[in-house]
């Protein structure tokens, strides 16, 4: 009876302690957003709406798109997964869109300047995630319209778009962890601020990474 009861404790505290960490990353990513959009001021240059359309992408859009499918903190887990599943659409469309724009106004920058294009990993990165979660939006299409998707079975569809979600997730999150050792940001903070900014990027990719993880090991053992 004692090893029955540690044995329930064990999984409430596990889903207690996800369901806390999944309400911290909206607060996070929230407060991360609003804070490099204060020291970014968009539209008072070329420049400025990068770091601010960057974050807004890769740090929020994409985040919350895919915590919609968390079980312990989705802020629509009420509604059916199919219309979570168009939210999530929409919300990664929106993800495309800021990221190219926040490319376009990048690149517009330096040639405004005459400098080089994509000369830092940084910038290299964040070439590849922007490319990516344009051909990942797209992809996801037939998901969503399964007329599209015959022929192809919607469970490994569903399964390869998880993986390839997951690594073009990685990819923003790299993309915007080094844009925080770029000169303009150590430049505007220092210290402890920098820190907890870099902390961002860093645990919103654990945390991704450990709900996709999770989703696909148990569906693997419903199915087993």
């Amino acid at each position: 009876m004692v090893h029955e009861k540690e044995s329930e404790s064990v999984p409430r505290f596990y889903g207690f302690a996800r369901t806390i960490s999944t309400i911290l990353t909206h607060f996070i990513f929230s407060g991360f957003t609003v804070f490099i959009a204060l020291l970014s001021r968009p539209g008072t240059s070329w420049f400025s709406w990068h770091p601010f359309l960057m974050t807004l992408a890769f740090g929020f859009f994409m985040t919350e798109a895919i915590l919609l499918f968390s079980p312990h903190g989705s802020l629509l887990k009420r509604l059916p997964h199919k219309t979570k599943g168009r939210v999530h659409w929409i919300l990664q469309c929106l993800c495309a869109c800021c990221a190219g724009l926040g490319l376009a106004a990048i690149s517009y920058n330096k040639h405004l300047n005459g400098k080089p294009h994509f000369t830092s990993w940084h910038g290299v990165l964040g070439l590849l995630a922007v490319c990516v979660v344009g051909v990942q939006s797209l992809a996801a299409v037939p998901l969503i319209c399964h007329s599209l998707a015959k022929g192809w079975s919607l469970a490994k569809l569903k399964r390869y778009h998880a993986a390839s979600g997951l690594i073009t997730y990685m990819l923003g999150s790299g993309s915007l962890l080094l844009g925080l050792c770029s000169a303009w940001f150590t430049a505007s903070v220092s210290g402890y601020t920098w820190y907890l900014s870099a902390l961002c990027p860093a645990l919103g990719a654990l945390i991704i990474m450990n709900q996709v993880s999770s989703a696909y090991i148990a569906k693997k053992r419903l199915q087993s």
